[in-house]
């Protein structure tokens, strides 16, 4: 069973599909993406980086344009990317059921798993792919506050009900920065605090990363991490082989907050304060007062926290109390061995939340292909064991069960 229908759930469910095991796969499709993004946003992933995968590589961005005629631009846009994987579902993921998953207990035949209707369905193998919405981060100072003066940027999908107000955004990543950039862009008055003391970009210099054999030797193909670095992250089976302290290292080079350099020109007139925290935030009327770290105070109309996400995969709903607490967690992450399988066999969990064990890639779409493949090959080693233990029990039972002649030979 899949448990997700994002980018990772559904290039899992491709790949599962063609694998000879019996699959179901829920979630609705690409609903985080759909939902939970603001309009207008562009994926920050370059195009070799943001496709899905199936087993043939046949169901690309390039062949969706060509299939349906819908042209898409670069960056790419967020709903030219929703489209495309919703194109690549109807072709590699037929058997999708639009269908919440509310529950999954582990059982000793395997797990039990309770949807939103009431059906039970049980499995041998569930692979999650539930996404990092559980995991948004909201910083404490807001946590008084109501959700019409604070939110996460998860939670606004059109920034144009702030036209004319006075915004402030939290953060210093692609979000933060492109919220912002959005927020002026429909007319409001915003700006960016930014706890760094400088706002920092990639794609500086566009030549480096494209540039033949410069740009082949500085990045990998999927252009996570800094130069050289990206090389190591793009090979997550030799990634988790490094030593923790290059590993941890590493993570956060790759993953520290930054922006894209094609947003940058659209930043032009928004004002970024840097090197300051918000010490506090108080309700005034239908307005928020901010404390700030350098003694001054600010009456805003909202706060948009753009403050990312914390894995913690005790914040997925569906997973049981019992069965939570017999994964082992570091930091919130599960240890995942091959297979991106969990302590608890037969339980896999794919995307975010296993970037402790396989790098930085599996924040990113661009880790799908080696997850999704990972995971089938895991998946059909598992099925050729127990499909080969009944025959190999048969055949023993057999060799007991051979009757003896009268001389006992």
């Amino acid at each position: 069973m899949v448990v997700g229908a994002g980018p990772y759930g559904l290039s899992a469910a491709a790949h599962l599909n063609v694998s000879g095991v019996n699959v179901r796969v829920f979630g609705e499709s690409m609903s985080f993406w759909e939902r939970n993004m603001p309009e207008g946003m562009c994926l920050r992933s370059p195009w070799e980086a943001s496709q899905l995968s199936d087993p043939a590589k046949a169901l690309t961005i390039d062949a969706f344009q060509t299939a349906t005629g819908v042209r898409v631009s670069r960056p790419i846009p967020l709903a030219r990317f929703v489209a495309y994987c919703r194109w690549f579902q109807s072709h590699a993921v037929p058997n999708l059921e639009q269908r919440k998953v509310v529950e999954i207990a582990k059982e000793t035949a395997g797990f039990r798993v309770v949807l939103a209707d009431g059906e039970v369905v049980r499995c041998g193998r569930v692979v999650i792919a539930g996404g990092i919405e559980p995991f948004a981060v909201r910083p404490p100072q807001f946590a008084g506050l109501p959700g019409e003066l604070a939110s996460h940027s998860s939670e606004q999908r059109d920034l144009t009900r702030f036209r004319g107000k006075r915004v402030v955004v939290i953060g210093g990543g692609q979000s933060a920065l492109e919220s912002a950039a959005l927020l002026h862009e429909c007319q409001s008055d915003v700006e960016l605090v930014i706890r760094e003391s400088v706002v920092q970009w990639t794609w500086q210099r566009p030549w480096l990363h494209t540039f033949r054999p410069i740009g082949a030797v500085l990045y990998a193909w999927p252009d996570v991490g800094p130069a050289l670095i990206s090389h190591a992250v793009a090979r997550p089976d030799l990634y988790r082989l490094l030593p923790r302290w290059l590993q941890d290292s590493w993570r956060v080079k790759s993953t520290r907050p930054n922006g894209v350099g094609w947003l940058r020109p659209r930043l032009h007139d928004v004002t970024i304060s840097i090197g300051l925290n918000v010490l506090s935030a108080t309700a005034r009327g239908n307005q928020v007062e901010l404390k700030l770290s350098d003694g001054s105070h600010e009456l805003v109309d909202h706060v948009l926290m753009a403050t990312g996400y914390r894995v913690d995969v005790r914040k997925y709903e569906f997973l049981s109390g019992c069965l939570a607490s017999e994964l082992r967690l570091i930091h919130g992450f599960p240890v995942l061995k091959r297979g991106f399988e969990s302590s608890v066999p037969g339980l896999h969990f794919l995307g975010a939340p296993a970037a402790w064990s396989y790098g930085p890639l599996m924040r990113f779409v661009a880790g799908v292909d080696f997850a999704s493949r990972a995971v089938a090959q895991c998946v059909a080693r598992a099925r050729r064991a127990v499909v080969g233990r009944p025959i190999a029990d048969a055949l023993q039972s057999q060799r007991v069960a051979v009757p003896r002649g009268p001389e006992g030979t």
